[in-house]
């Protein structure tokens, strides 16, 4: 492990120090060749500045011939003054070519012995050429130019000005010599630059991108083998996936059946529940009404002929009609608890009679609490039935919560609306009580009642809703799809579900 990371470490810090080392020979190469570049300008210019010296001393003589024929004075002292001009500008140009300088401020360029000596060479032949022009300039009109001072200025100027222009020439030439020569050196210079880059460029190649590219041969190799590996592996785990998403598959749906087996079982079993409290209560209402009402209604009529006889006697009893009224509110009371377990009207009309007789029953108590609203068809006599267990499911509905609206809303109207919409047969219940919060359900007095209706509606496939808000009543809305029914319905044998 330690070795395969040694080698591509000591193989990159090997190649970051041949590129160092590449990079800083050609920043340095560069970095020569323009400082030569720019003093070989420098002294190009210094060598201008000396060739225009002989193009200067020329005009130099041609303006002082100029001179010696003028004849009107002012055409003398432009040519005077042009003269004057070119002596100022030639003896400047002298001064810092001697010096090495390209202007007055400027820093100077190194200049060889021989060149200084051919300026000191010249130097004589200049001062007098310089001496003649001053001579010329200092006239005061072509009157002047046959004075001795006009013919010995005109005669220095001329007889100077060949042998300054020979040695300014010498100059001119040595200079270019030595600059072809400088050149010569750094041409050399850049070629042997140019071989030492080629000789690291070549041992770049042959010691880091030859062993380099070996290993990226041998790296790729093996990263195909591991691809072709990863490949079967992957084949390999799709398979597994595969079958273990079947097997998954195959879990979840026997977790599906098992599950609704469960909730069949258990719907069958609440189903059984209700249809026994059903049977229950149809059982406890025949015998309220065939039993306890006969026993009491029997003995109303033994009290009633115990009155009879006592009159005919001459005796008179005052607990007697207290007794007989008591006897009729027992009755009244035990005819009200059978209805109240298994009304005759559901069993015997239907769903909409029921609700009728249940809506009266309230509203013999309080007139007006209980409105019942519902579709025409529901109201025909003649309407088709609808399901048992659906109108056992309505009808329990109904009278649980118009229990709860009276007993624990303290409502003053309640509202029941039946109709068909959608293959749904809607109820819903309305009632102006005192409300609550439906998420503390569970702890109200009704609670129980309220899962009640909502099991009993889940067993025939129906939705239940409950909306309530504190101070502003309760709403209830049951769902159940709706399907006629044609049969006779037999309350004696009930079957919910």
């Amino acid at each position: 492990m330690a070795s395969s990371t040694t080698g591509p470490l000591r193989l990159t810090r090997l190649y970051v120090a041949t590129l160092l080392g590449l990079a800083v020979l050609l920043t340095v190469g560069q970095l020569i060749t323009q400082w030569q570049f720019d003093k070989f300008q420098d002294e190009i210019l210094l060598i201008r500045n000396t060739a225009l010296q002989r193009h200067q001393s020329q005009q130099i003589a041609k303006k002082a011939l100029l001179l010696h024929e003028q004849r009107d004075l002012d055409a003398f002292k432009a040519t005077q003054e042009s003269l004057r001009q070119l002596e100022i500008k030639i003896r400047q140009h002298f001064v810092w070519g001697q010096k090495g300088v390209l202007s007055q401020n400027s820093p100077s360029v190194p200049i060889s012995d021989t060149i200084q000596q051919l300026y000191r060479a010249a130097e004589p032949y200049f001062n007098r050429l310089d001496a003649g022009t001053r001579m010329l300039v200092s006239l005061t009109g072509p009157s002047s130019l046959s004075s001795s001072v006009g013919k010995q200025g005109l005669q220095l100027v001329l007889a100077n000005d060949a042998p300054f222009l020979e040695r300014i020439d010498a100059v001119v030439q040595r200079s270019n010599h030595e600059l072809r020569h400088k050149l010569a050196s750094l041409q050399q210079f850049e070629q042997y630059l140019y071989i030492l880059t080629l000789a690291i460029l070549a041992a770049i190649a042959w010691f880091v991108y030859r062993p380099a590219a070996r290993r990226l041969r041998a790296t790729v190799a093996q990263l195909v083998a591991a691809e072709q590996r990863t490949t079967e592996a992957n084949r390999k785990l799709t398979s597994v996936n595969s079958s273990l998403n079947k097997a998954r598959q195959q879990l979840v749906e026997s977790a599906k059946q098992q599950f609704q087996l469960q909730i069949n079982e258990q719907k069958s079993r609440t189903a059984y529940l209700v249809a026994g409290q059903e049977e229950e209560r149809k059982r406890l209402s025949r015998e309220l009404h065939d039993g306890l009402g006969q026993m009491l209604t029997a003995i109303k009529l033994q009290v009633e002929g115990l009155d009879v006889r006592l009159a005919n006697s001459g005796v008179s009893d005052t607990n007697l009609p207290v007794l007989k009224n008591l006897i009729t509110q027992t009755i009244q009371e035990a005819r009200s608890i059978s209805n109240n377990l298994m009304p005759s009207a559901l069993s015997d009309f239907g769903l909409m009679p029921a609700l009728r007789v249940l809506a009266e029953q309230h509203n013999r108590l309080a007139p007006g609490m209980v409105t019942l609203e519902a579709d025409h068809w529901l109201m025909d006599p003649g309407a088709e039935r609808l399901a048992q267990p659906v109108e056992i499911t309505l009808y329990r509905v109904t009278q649980e919560a118009l229990t709860n609206a009276i007993r624990h809303g303290k409502a003053t109207h309640i509202g029941i609306h039946l109709f068909e919409k959608d293959h749904y047969l809607h109820l819903s219940i309305t009632d102006n009580g005192v409300g609550f919060k439906t998420q503390r359900l569970s702890k109200e007095p009704h609670g129980q009642g309220v899962h009640n209706m909502h099991e009993r509606v889940k067993l025939v496939n129906g939705t239940f809703k409950l909306t309530s808000v504190p101070g502003k009543g309760t709403k209830l809305k049951v769902s159940i799809p709706y399907h006629s029914q044609e049969l006779t319905h037999d309350y004696d044998k009930i079957n919910v579900g």
